[in-house]
């Protein structure tokens, strides 16, 4: 178990693992746990931070100025040791910078940090990139929690929707057998509203590459009053809210039957079909110029379940 740190606000706990600056609970002041519990033998992931790729690399490798270099899905961060440079009550700030081990598979310098702060029920996490070096770099960004499905105290787990701040009329992507992005589909979300189930998930993650929304609510069963009781309305149900200004796609992925959910939003994406593998001309790739820095920022907002009046 990697060495965490952690941060309080009176309505949340979170803990963070310097080892990928990856969130790996939050909860609320009840005691309830809002996040996969990582269990191994499922997925052992809770949160992971993907950078400097999001996804998939064509034959695992990327070409760059007359070089090939080999990454792994997702990218080197959520498997290195972070820096933690700033602690308070309810703050923390962890630190990537390039070393000999990056630049051997990513010829870049960089600084990555990842700032997460509680007030009152949000969590918000923000990744600043900085290109160190004297060249562009291109790069992606990607965030990857895992939500307990069904939410604590959120009722039938086949119940539970997710609900998208825009319309999200166009199609969505899947994944091929490595990977890679393959065909478009027609979107199961409808009238911006989208009811997850296991069977959803047998082809690998539901991809957006062309996102209305900046935001989506994950909320749990709703309970109306049962007759004859003095309750009049509904019990407001257990739900989060996350929001990605600065994220212009978005993952949707579980293992099928697995008691978790992740809602991932993205600023890149794995390689389409049939990409050559040039890292300048990969889709979803920004680029960043030398001294320049870049922000992202996630805020997931908590609402416990309450009961009916």
């Amino acid at each position: 178990m990697s060495e965490t740190v952690t941060i309080r606000s009176e309505a949340l706990t979170a803990r963070i693992a310097l080892t990928g600056a990856e969130l790996v609970s939050l909860h609320d002041a009840s005691g309830a746990e809002w996040m996969t519990d990582g269990d191994p033998a499922v997925w052992a992931g809770h949160a992971p931070i993907l950078f400097p790729i999001v996804g998939e690399l064509a034959g695992g490798s990327y070409r760059l100025d007359g070089s090939e270099y080999a990454l792994p899905r997702h990218g080197f961060a959520r498997r290195r040791e972070f820096e933690l440079v700033e602690h308070t009550g309810n703050s923390a700030v962890l630190r990537l910078g390039d070393d000999a081990g990056t630049r051997a598979v990513w010829p870049f310098s960089f600084v990555l940090d990842l700032r997460y702060v509680l007030q009152g029920d949000a969590l918000t996490m923000t990744a600043i990139v900085t290109n160190r070096g004297q060249d562009a770099m291109p790069f992606s960004i990607g965030f990857h929690p895992g939500f307990a499905w069904p939410l604590p105290n959120g009722g039938d787990k086949a119940k539970h929707r997710i609900i998208f701040s825009d319309f999200e009329e166009g199609p969505i992507r899947r994944l091929d057998e490595d990977g890679l992005l393959r065909a478009f589909e027609d979107t199961p979300v409808k009238n911006r509203v989208l009811r997850p189930y296991p069977g959803l998930f047998h082809a690998d993650a539901l991809i957006w590459d062309r996102l209305s929304s900046r935001s989506l609510r994950f909320e749990g069963e709703t309970v109306q009053p049962e007759a004859g009781s003095d309750k009049k309305e509904a019990a407001a149900p257990a739900a989060l809210q996350i929001a990605f200004p600065d994220c212009p796609m978005l993952g949707i992925w579980q293992k099928p039957d697995a008691d978790f959910l992740c809602l991932e939003p993205w600023a890149g994406i794995a390689d389409p079909e049939g990409f050559d593998g040039n890292l300048r001309e990969k889709p979803g790739m920004m680029e960043l110029a030398a001294g320049d820095s870049r922000r992202f920022d996630v805020t997931i907002t908590i609402f416990p379940a309450e009961a009916g009046e």
